[in-house]
């Protein structure tokens, strides 16, 4: 198998640990894998895949053109030489001319459902590459039950023709901090002994992180003593998240913390209150899991995969400011039930395992080797 990992970002964000969990768990299960990837990326396969062929690209694929162009050329004469029977491309697009068999990973078909949390260009990329390799790949692969149906409804293909494969969570990143750990965050935010409700996640419409701003500041605004919100990840493009924050009281104390190094993670998701997580729709919804695995009391909301992720071990939300101040209220006045949710989320993250997502991967590829012969 030749896995792509040439679109995977710098920044490491669920693509990126798709990716990189994927390819450590084949690794570790000995399959015969070949990862590309952007030269930056070389060392770090090399550590997470050590029995495993890495090759950096030689010519530029930083950007989205370039990256497009070599996989349209390089990457089927490649597949070629290197004698691959699979080629598995993580994100979406796809060599059109590769002579082995094609697996391609759909995350969401929110660009079909709900094109406006989008930015205009990036949602019609992703929705003509998405018909693209449903109708071109020997094989989809979806990380839901929600993304499948959806993907059925504004597509011509069947649900049942796509495999649908969990994420894992990485328990080596995403445990129950040590009280070590949790200052450590503490400290990169600068909180000291404040408590605090934390957010994770890129700033981008779909996160609905404005209704989370506006939710926080009524469910806390009477609170002698408020904890502050931290809002930890990509600066995104939604630009109604500074209106929100001009919006928030001067007693209250909303932190931008931006992007967090991993090994600050756990500390941060399992030291706070709880995590909210209110998004208007994942195709999996890894934050969510990773939370829960970091022994975090989660608030999220029941739209598409997320009630697939969290079960009966999360709360669950409304969308709107007003649900959202109104579970917080709930949660930040019940200890007793944050620890209970706390420790059934915890139970409930190691059902999901990055050892099965990869047995099940590996059955995808042979299937689409399969219906790659018939094919020809």
């Amino acid at each position: 198998m030749l896995i792509d990992a040439t679109a995977v970002p710098a920044d490491r964000g669920g693509v990126g640990r798709y990716v990189d969990s994927l390819v450590a768990a084949l690794d570790a299960d000995g399959a015969r894998i070949t990862v590309v990837c952007q030269p930056r990326d070389a060392r770090l396969y090399d550590q997470l895949a050590p029995r495993s062929r890495v090759v950096p690209t030689v010519q530029s694929t930083a950007t989205r053109t370039a990256r497009l162009t070599w996989e349209q050329t390089t990457l089927p004469m490649m597949a070629r030489r290197l004698a691959a029977d699979v080629v598995h491309s993580p994100h979406y697009t796809m060599p059109l001319a590769s002579p082995a068999a094609s697996v391609v990973t759909l995350h969401d078909a929110t660009f079909f459902t709900d094109a406006v949390l989008h930015s205009s260009v990036k949602a019609r990329f992703f929705r003509a590459w998405t018909v693209t390799a449903l109708r071109r790949a020997s094989l989809c692969v979806v990380p839901s039950v929600a993304t499948a149906n959806e993907l059925a409804k504004v597509t011509r293909v069947e649900a049942a023709d796509l495999e649908i494969i969990e994420h894992g969570v990485d328990v080596e990143r995403f445990h129950s901090p040590t009280p070590e750990e949790v200052r450590a965050a503490r400290d990169a935010i600068g909180l000291g002994r404040t408590p605090y409700v934390a957010f994770l996640g890129a700033l981008e419409p779909r996160k609905n992180v404005p209704a989370l701003i506006r939710g926080f500041a009524r469910a806390v605004l009477d609170r002698p003593d408020p904890p502050a919100l931290v809002l930890a990840g990509q600066p995104g493009w939604d630009t109604q998240v500074e209106k929100a924050l001009d919006a928030v009281p001067h007693r209250l104390r909303v932190i931008r913390a931006g992007y967090l190094p991993f090994d600050t993670l756990a500390g941060f998701l399992g030291g706070s209150e709880l995590v909210a997580y209110p998004s208007l729709g994942e195709g999996f919804g890894l934050p969510v899991l990773e939370a829960m695995a970091c022994g975090a009391c989660v608030l999220t909301t029941r739209r598409l995969s997320l009630p697939e992720v969290g079960g009966d071990a999360v709360a669950y939300c409304g969308v709107g400011a007003g649900d959202v101040a109104a579970a917080l209220t709930e949660l930040l006045d019940d200890p007793s039930r944050r620890a209970n949710l706390a420790a059934a989320a915890q139970r409930r993250a190691k059902e999901f395992t990055w050892a099965t997502s990869a047995e099940r991967h590996r059955e995808a590829y042979a299937k689409a080797w399969s219906r790659h012969r018939r094919a020809r």
